[in-house]
């Protein structure tokens, strides 16, 4: 029932069943954050949606690359697991208001899942002697951050924020710096494309409950009806195109890079990181996508340009260049993007700088038309470009 940590005892290929549960939660957090920036619907909002969809992020992340090395699915590990997906649950009850009144609970659920994946480290850090030198510098990383988390929950005003800021960053560069030492700890490429898959497909259901969401706010007005109808093949030409092409293109070079070098080749460990950070972009660029589909559900006849279809814009814009890093940096070749998917980047917001009402009606219907046209048509050419 309880096994120390050891390198690589995560599930080859394979998330664990508790991986997925505890995934959960952190679906929750990302469809409050677009609830509520559908409600507020600013530039103010935006800067919200933002700060809190990376700082979750990156609680994910953390939790993620930990299990990754070092999951013996023992009793300890589990009920750690367990509570971390509590806290989390717990800022996915506060993320709504958590810039405002509900920002000290947000901040103490945070902060316990900070200090859970601490305790988690440290002991790792003794089990695992080999480990060490990378685990100091997630345990400082993360410790910092945890100091300034819990410094915020007494801290009035704008300050706080700029401490949970300050926090996230801190807990950004903690990955990317662990792979900067010589003796650096490898990371299991088998399990690793699958977690971030996983939280690709969950972010996707976001996007396509935005269309069903707009459908029933709207009551099944036919216009809205039919946009939604676009939108979703929008979903799953982001679909076709991450895992069909992206996904699998990525989890080939990491673990060919991984046979022919060695873990402790540096250029293997550009590759790791390119592929994490490359899902930061995708996976918000995919939410974004859904709260543009949902708006423009809502106002199918609103004049273009509108808010909503730069928000559609962006969300695809992300998404690709997600893509983009994922493929490139795992392949460490521009040639490999290039001009798959990267010249259609460019694109992408010309289409929302269309002025479509004076032409047509049904505003909304073209503008996802034309997007889903432009993405099919991306799967379409990625996919017989994979195969060559």
């Amino acid at each position: 029932m309880i096994r120390p940590p050891r390198l690589h005892l995560g599930r080859s290929g394979t998330a664990s069943r508790l991986e997925l549960f505890f995934d959960l939660a952190y679906v929750l957090v990302i469809m409050q954050l677009a609830i509520a920036f559908v409600d507020d619907l600013s530039w103010a909002g935006f800067v919200q949606l933002t700060g809190l969809f990376v700082t979750i992020w990156f609680s994910w992340v953390a939790f993620t690359l930990y299990a990754n090395r070092f999951d013996t699915d023992d009793l300890i590990f589990r009920l750690a697991k367990l509570l971390a997906t509590g806290a989390i649950a717990g800022c996915a009850a506060s993320a709504a208001d958590a810039v405002g009144s509900k920002a000290v609970p947000f901040a103490l659920c945070y902060l316990a899942s900070r200090l859970i994946i601490f305790a988690l480290y440290l002991r790792a850090w003794r089990h695992v002697p080999d480990a060490r030198p990378t685990i100091n510098v997630y345990l400082v990383m993360i410790g910092v951050s945890s100091v300034l988390w819990a410094v915020s929950v007494f801290t009035p005003g704008d300050l706080r924020y700029l401490l949970w800021g300050t926090a996230v960053a801190v807990d950004a560069i903690g990955p990317a710096l662990a792979t900067l030492r010589r003796d650096k700890l490898p990371l299991h490429v088998e399990h690793l494309p699958e977690r971030f898959a996983l939280l690709v497909i969950l972010v996707l259901g976001e996007a396509v409950g935005g269309g069903v969401r707009g459908v029933h706010e709207s009551g099944w007005a036919p216009a809205g009806v039919a946009v939604a109808a676009i939108g979703f093949v929008l979903a799953a030409a982001m679909w076709w195109i991450y895992f069909d092409i992206g996904a699998r293109g990525s989890a080939d070079e990491l673990e060919e890079a991984e046979e022919e070098s060695g873990p402790e080749e540096e250029a293997v460990d550009e590759r790791h990181d390119l592929f994490v950070y490359g899902h930061l972009p995708t996976t918000f660029g995919v939410v974004l996508a859904g709260v543009g589909i949902e708006e423009l559900v809502l106002h199918p006849d609103e004049p273009l340009p509108s808010a909503y279809g730069w928000l559609l814009s962006l969300g695809i814009g992300l998404f690709l260049t997600g893509v983009a890093m994922i493929l490139g940096g795992t392949q460490r070749s521009w040639r490999a993007v290039w001009p798959w998917p990267l010249a259609a980047v460019p694109l992408v917001p010309v289409l929302a700088m269309l002025p479509i009402s004076p032409l047509l009606p049904g505003t909304a219907l073209v503008l996802t038309g034309l997007y889903a046209v432009l993405l099919v048509a991306l799967a379409v050419v990625g996919t017989v470009r994979s195969r060559r």
